[in-house]
């Protein structure tokens, strides 16, 4: 009986110190990735204020080509809302909306995931020397649920990859575009 309680109590503080030390992680995660494209702003903005240009360089749209998708609102600008649904773990069920889009700067969204929770999402887009520089962010608000905070830690390796391959595939359009004018 008394290993029982040994084993218990040490049990207990492993959990204590577990959520414990999840309050000292960051409540909001931020993951941001860049590429330079060859090509002004306004050939890039296009593809990044409308949901429905968005899906051709998606990284989640090459991942599940049967994934439902349904576009509400506007086409393009604030509005412009994307609702998907996809049995494929990886990219889920959920609703993008564009709640500010700056012409040729930047593209705010807000995603959300159900109960998985909401994120704030963006695309900036800065002039250099021709070519533009889009940086895409992810915001999200890991709450005070402990588990949530440790995920936090991962969140980088989970969205960052599907970032670079999603700006990869925006370059790839936007750049085998040009010559098409």
């Amino acid at each position: 009986m008394r290993m029982f309680k040994r084993i218990a109590l040490g049990l207990l503080i492993v959990i204590a110190v577990f959520v414990a030390v999840s309050y000292l992680l960051p409540r909001h995660v931020i993951v941001e990735r860049q590429v330079t494209i060859d090509a002004p702003p306004e050939e890039v903005f296009p593809f990044v204020n409308s949901l429905q240009s968005g899906t051709e360089w998606s990284p989640w749209t090459v991942r599940d080509p049967d994934m439902e998708v349904t576009f509400e609102g506007p086409e393009e600008g604030v509005g412009n809302t994307m609702v998907w649904r996809s049995d494929v773990d990886t990219v889920g069920n959920g609703r993008q909306e564009i709640v500010e889009s700056i012409e040729n700067e930047r593209v705010e969204t807000l995603l959300d995931f159900g109960e998985m929770g909401t994120a704030d999402a963006w695309i900036d887009l800065e002039d250099v020397g021709g070519g533009t520089q889009v940086t895409w962010g992810l915001d999200v608000d890991m709450g005070m649920n402990p588990i949530g905070r440790w995920m936090g830690l991962m969140m980088d390796r989970l969205v960052g990859p599907d970032y670079e391959a999603g700006l990869m595939n925006l370059q790839d359009i936007v750049e085998e575009g040009q010559g098409d004018t």
